[in-house]
């Protein structure tokens, strides 16, 4: 019998997905692919959208297949691409899938924002990440001023890996690296700034609780379980940012003469 313990990933890139298990033995990690599968981008009526039920659909099958082989589940995370959000209406139910940050409706939005509504300067002085027509903050100002039902009705707006988190547990919360590619986190304060969520016309109460990377965010619900054969699974979230957690897996060690903790978190002195 297979005593060992693993943890499931699910790792999502915008062309294509996998699930992976990974173990621990001689003080190395083995990494095995479960499943691999295409994310498709969907176009319909001039926008490009991502099919969150198919992905959603890929996870489940992942886990069914570990169930399966029997395999001890400890914990499961997941990981996406930056930027792409989920509408979560009053009823607890998708507001239509997301829009996808290829979607044309931001061509012109990143510029007329920063020329009518904050200047470059003071959003990346805010953000300090590179300014891109696609960030989040483009995307909700292009969806604002296109009038857009779903993003009217939204009660919460989560990112997709955090989307797909939800939808594994029922638990709501927003996980700060793939906050980071938003362009509305200030990295000073560790939140969402209020002065660019109300640009936009957003108030800090439509994201979720702000949690690092190592929170647990739950356990699967009663559905899931019975839907995979597996039992009540932590979920926990892990650098939720595909480049997050590529560079958190890279081997090193601090030197002497390396930055600590302390001296990473404050900020540069102008």
């Amino acid at each position: 019998m297979d005593t060992n313990k693993y943890f499931f990933a699910v790792d999502l890139g915008a062309t294509s997905g996998r699930t992976i298990i990974g173990s621990l033995k001689d003080d190395k990690i083995q990494l095995e692919e479960v499943t691999r599968f295409p994310n498709n981008l969907i176009e319909q009526g001039g926008h490009f959208y991502w099919d969150i039920y198919a992905l959603y659909f890929e996870v489940i099958r992942g886990l069914k297949e570990v169930a399966r082989r029997g395999l001890e589940i400890t914990s499961i995370g997941i990981d996406t691409w930056g930027v792409d959000f989920v509408f979560i209406g009053e009823d607890g139910a998708i507001l239509r899938n997301p829009r996808a940050y290829r979607d044309p409706i931001t061509f012109d939005a990143m510029k007329d924002y920063l020329e009518h509504v904050i200047s470059r300067r003071e959003v990346y002085d805010v953000t300090g990440i590179q300014l891109m027509n696609f960030n989040s903050i483009f995307q909700l100002y292009a969806m604002r001023r296109e009038q857009n039902s779903a993003l009217a009705h939204a009660q919460k707006i989560l990112f997709v890996p955090d989307a797909l988190s939800w939808m594994l547990t029922g638990n709501e919360v927003c996980e700060y690296t793939i906050a980071s590619t938003s362009e509305l986190l200030d990295p000073r304060t560790k939140q969402l700034d209020e002065r660019l969520l109300q640009s936009v016309g957003l108030s800090r109460g439509k994201f979720g609780k702000m949690v690092n990377p190592g929170t647990m965010i739950g356990t699967l619900t009663d559905e899931v379980q019975q839907m995979t054969g597996l039992g009540a699974i932590p979920v926990y979230a892990v650098g939720g940012h595909d480049t997050a957690s590529a560079v958190a897996a890279v081997p090193f060690r601090m030197s002497a003469t390396s930055p600590t903790k302390a001296e990473l978190r404050e900020p540069p002195v102008s």
